[in-house]
């Protein structure tokens, strides 16, 4: 399960995460290091792949890039210093189409489009924390994945840049990620032949 870091007393940034063990995934959330290990576990990963595939196929042609983790998402203005920056995550897939905010580091603002792939373990950082980081930002469209259960949720922006009630879709929808045009999942190829050993409510998979 995610465990916190011992927190300065002014908070983490991004400057201080540059210093961190390479050989340890953190997020920074709200200045609050959080260490991701250990990795994530098979059902997370299949799904994963997937959904990246997926979405690569779909803009192969088209100005948008997709990512996955481990990329650095640095939620910050364009000219935020390093010590300033404290929220730096590793969603899962991402797509960015402006390509001003990305460099070698990875991107700095918000994607256009963030998936998160849950499980038991970090759901409610997943459905509350992440959530409400992500609106703060502008992420334009935020989904939270559940593969035990094969639930997506979809949180967009609406025109006060808040994100309305979630749409909720089983494993036969075909969604459409309205912030990245072009981009349509259809969800069973997402879902179908899971490892069982994971696929079935109520078992608990490894923390993502």
């Amino acid at each position: 399960m995610p465990r916190p870091r011992q927190r300065t007393e002014t908070g983490d940034t991004y400057a201080d995460y540059l210093t961190w063990n390479d050989n340890e995934r953190w997020e920074i959330i709200g200045g609050e290091a959080w260490n991701m290990s250990p990795a994530p576990g098979r059902t997370h990963q299949t799904v994963s792949r997937r959904m990246a595939f997926e979405s690569h196929a779909l803009l192969k042609d088209e100005d948008c890039e997709v990512f996955y983790a481990p990329f650095d998402v640095r939620l910050a203005h364009a000219d935020s210093a390093d010590q300033e920056i404290s929220d730096v995550v590793q969603p899962d897939i991402l797509v960015v189409c402006d390509p001003e905010k990305l460099d070698e580091r990875g991107c700095k603002g918000a994607p256009d489009w963030i998936i998160e792939i849950t499980s038991p373990k970090t759901a409610s950082r997943d459905h509350i924390a992440k959530r409400k980081l992500y609106e703060r930002h502008g992420v334009g469209e935020y989904w939270i994945v559940q593969p035990v259960d094969r639930v997506v949720m979809v949180y967009r922006l609406d025109p006060d840049g808040r994100y309305a009630r979630p749409d909720v879709y089983g494993e036969t929808d075909v969604v459409s990620a309205r912030a990245v045009p072009g981009l349509v999942m259809d969800l069973k190829r997402v879902f179908t032949h899971l490892p069982p050993s994971l696929s079935a409510p109520g078992l608990d998979p490894p923390a993502a």
